[in-house]
């Protein structure tokens, strides 16, 4: 496995769009050791009111059996001038041979693009930004290790997992649009990853851990697995993850206070302390023989009279 930070850019001007019916691909690119190409729905993958914009591998052929890409991607719909137009949130994809594909279904909608200024002179420029974060294979599964249940292919040491689902939850799978084993299968592994996820301790969790589980999340629900029962648990975890950084931070300004009120004192005791040292270092007053001459004991009679005598 190897862990890379990779990020491209790739710009593609499409000219007469609105007269675009059918599904287009740009020419391909390079970026993390892979090639890759946009594919664009003009009228839409399934909801006809959107624009759908999908990024994907190029050559999944010619790489190592097994290989897989983590990484995040987003598109910038710009028109002529190069005015954005739109910008789609971050998604984060892994990438295989079941899904070369990850992208937006409801990128933008059509009605947007019937504005004149919005789409100058027919045309639109896509830009699409790739971070990729990590390159790995994974071995070829033998078909001994796999079983097939309910139309997907399980590993043997998953079927327990699956059942469990699917007993606790047997509609889950009932609508989903993949029709493809291998596909259903790719789609069953990721939600499998997603599950064992929301059940880490809500403490665990950073922020980008929470952003890819719910991108995946929505990936899943997109394409017709019933998930609400996981996302009301990803969403408990973000709550619980939430009042835990609210306490955390809370804390932090208590002691940051606490902190602030010490060296508050502190200044006080040392403002004390220098005029303490400041009166301790008077000089003593100078006499003069005269001075301490006034203050010498006066005599006494009998001793005036010794002296006369």
């Amino acid at each position: 496995m190897m862990e890379i930070d990779l990020q491209s850019t790739f710009s593609w001007k499409i000219e007469n769009f609105s007269e675009r019916k059918f599904p287009i691909t740009s020419t391909a690119f390079s970026s993390g050791g892979c090639e890759w190409y946009v594919l664009i729905h003009p009228k839409g993958d399934g909801f006809d009111d959107y624009l759908s914009l999908y990024l994907c591998v190029a050559n999944p052929k010619s790489l190592q059996p097994g290989w897989k890409r983590r990484a995040s991607l987003n598109f910038i719909i710009l028109n002529l001038s190069g005015k954005e137009v739109h910008r789609t949130s971050e998604r984060y994809g892994l990438f295989g041979a079941e899904i070369p594909g990850w992208g937006f279904r409801t990128a933008l909608p059509l009605t947007k693009l019937q504005d004149k200024e919005l789409l100058e002179n027919n045309t639109l420029i896509i830009e699409v930004y790739i971070k990729v974060t990590e390159v790995f294979h994974e071995g070829d599964e033998t078909k001994k290790d796999m079983l097939d249940f309910r139309g997907f292919n399980v590993l043997s040491s998953q079927i327990t997992s699956v059942s469990q689902i699917f007993a606790k939850y047997p509609n889950f799978a009932a609508d989903i649009k993949p029709k493809s084993k291998a596909v259903k299968t790719a789609y069953l592994k990721v939600l499998l990853g997603l599950i064992k996820t929301a059940n880490k301790p809500p403490d665990s969790f950073s922020e980008i851990e929470l952003i890819k589980a719910y991108s995946s999340l929505i990936d899943l629900m997109e394409v017709g697995f019933k998930l609400d029962w996981l996302k009301s648990k990803l969403d408990e975890v973000s709550l619980e993850r939430k009042i835990k950084v609210d306490a955390d931070a809370a804390r932090v300004q208590e002691l940051e206070e606490k902190v602030k009120n010490l060296e508050l004192m502190l200044s006080d005791l040392k403002f004390e302390l220098d005029k303490e040292k400041a009166r301790s270092h008077i000089e003593p007053k100078m006499f003069s023989l005269k001075d301490y001459a006034s203050l010498s004991t006066p005599m006494s009679p009998w001793t005036r009279r010794r002296k006369s005598d």
